[in-house]
């Protein structure tokens, strides 16, 4: 009896008349149960001639014939020479325009533009060496702590993430928008949150003002804070804040949110652990739930970053300290 495997299939097209499996059950129906051609072909939507077609290359090469193919031709007519190649790229990496290759070549911009593509040199910004990944850490807590925010959507009943279902989600517009701010010490990644109904100069302050006073009962001075370049920390307001704390304030450079990058990837911890982990009835309930988290983020979870260890461990805190903060 024929059977075809699930292993080494292409992606095939969603509308696809037949599949690996499906051309293995008509092989089926007309080697085992001899069904005429004429009626296989019809019960899978096929002509005459496709029914024969598989056949014949089932019997000429097994299973492996009915297997998809590549359509790149077996033989190209004429073939781009080697040494042509090597002089695109060669030129190419001389700075070089596709069309200013193909004039000095003597060869067409689509030549030289596939050449380009399959060499993986299409654009310009293709011959940058890659920028080094720079990672850092602050030598002891509180030296510099990471802010930024995010903002949520607020609902009031279960969203099309959780049940896919889309119908009826205008009826729940205008709710509104709720902003997740964060913050996280380089050193330790002991985070901060907490959620303000917007990412104003005033709120951002709020938050501030409450995350020095976190650390601070945790036994931790902060010297530091970076943030991006929203309009709230580049606010006089913020810099007088920053500067009545005894707080250094450093802002990223533009377009480079890797500088900031421990908040941005707690942000994305938090989306992925709390805000859509469950399915909350309300976004007041997910609020509810993100002191809950923040503190077993601290205080139970690995942290990948720092060997696997808890946040909090890198405080050395000792034992008393630890039931108090805890309890």
């Amino acid at each position: 009896m024929l059977q075809i495997s699930r292993e080494g299939r292409m992606n095939s097209h969603k509308n696809a008349r037949l599949t690996a499996l499906g051309r293995g059950e008509l092989v089926r129906r007309i080697a085992d149960l001899g069904q005429p051609a004429r009626q296989v072909a019809a019960s899978f939507g096929v002509c005459v001639k496709t029914v024969r077609k598989w056949v014949a290359r089932f019997e000429a090469e097994g299973e492996e014939g009915l297997r998809d193919r590549s359509s790149r031709p077996h033989q190209l007519y004429r073939p781009t020479p080697g040494d042509v190649m090597d002089r695109i790229a060669a030129l190419r990496h001389e700075r070089r325009t596709g069309q200013r290759i193909a004039a000095e070549l003597g060869v067409s911009p689509a030549t030289v533009s596939r050449v380009l593509r399959r060499l993986g040199l299409s654009r310009m910004r293709d011959l940058e060496l890659a920028e080094p990944v720079r990672r850092y850490e602050r030598a002891r807590p509180g030296e510099l702590i990471h802010i930024d925010i995010k903002k949520l959507g607020r609902f009031e009943r279960v969203g099309h993430r959780i049940t896919g279902d889309r119908r009826g989600q205008s009826n729940s517009r205008g709710v509104g928008w709720e902003y997740v701010h964060v913050c996280v010490d380089d050193h330790s990644r002991i985070a901060f949150t907490s959620i303000y109904p917007d990412e104003k100069a005033v709120s951002a302050i709020a938050f501030l003002k409450a995350a020095i006073a976190f650390y601070a009962n945790l036994g931790v001075t902060v010297e530091r804070v970076m943030t991006d370049n929203g309009s709230c920390y580049k606010s006089f307001a913020f810099r007088d804040a920053c500067k009545a704390l005894g707080l250094r304030h450093i802002r990223t450079k533009p377009y480079t949110p890797k500088t900031n990058g421990k908040a941005e990837r707690f942000i994305k911890t938090a989306l992925n652990e709390w805000a859509y982990a469950r399915t909350y009835q309300t976004s007041d309930q997910r609020a509810a739930h993100l002191p809950e988290w923040t503190h077993s983020y601290n205080w139970h979870r690995p942290h990948g970053g720092i060997g696997s260890e808890k946040p909090i461990s890198r405080l050395g805190l000792t034992g008393d300290n630890l039931l108090r903060l805890n309890s």
